[in-house]
């Protein structure tokens, strides 16, 4: 399987949030970010794998700057670790008030492990990553740090 680069993968996807995502004070739901999130990060995988792919696990997801009715919420996903049949995608939320001339606040991070699977819902393998710089090198080698600490885990409440 040949391997395909980081940039091959990446998302940028945009959206205003409006009355439908937030509760009556207009603060958006975090949930609703969360499954923005889950949807540029279930994009990078499939442009990696072009499998069907299901999302396994969400790890490090932090709240950092609040959301509002009207504001502009960008997600950028990219790969960060590629292992058999998993893909391990790190995501930012940044939130604009356009109202405003500020620049961009990051409101949120998360990394998103995602399994790819064969057409009978099995864990099949992905494409390696080649990488191309020492960032790339270095955010690698954490991602593969945490694969190996969540299979020990894993493999020691079994």
């Amino acid at each position: 399987m040949k391997a395909k680069l980081i940039d091959d993968s990446r998302v940028i996807m945009s959206d205003v949030m409006m009355p439908q995502h937030a509760n009556p004070a207009g603060n958006v739901h975090g949930g609703e970010i969360m499954k923005f999130m889950d949807t540029a990060a279930g994009v990078v995988a499939r442009r990696h794998a072009r499998t069907n792919v299901v999302t396994a696990r969400v790890d490090e997801l932090r709240f950092l700057y609040p959301t509002h009715v009207g504001d502009v919420v960008t997600c950028y996903g990219q790969l960060t670790f590629v292992g058999k049949s998993s893909m391990e995608i790190a995501v930012k939320v940044t939130v604009e008030d356009l109202s405003k001339s500020e620049q961009a606040k990051t409101a949120l991070t998360a990394l998103f492990t995602i399994i790819s699977l064969d057409e009978s819902g099995n864990p099949q393998p992905v494409p390696p990553l080649e990488i191309r710089t020492e960032e790339e090198r270095r955010l690698f080698e954490e991602g593969n740090r945490r694969y190996l600490a969540y299979k020990q885990q894993k493999n020691n409440h079994n």
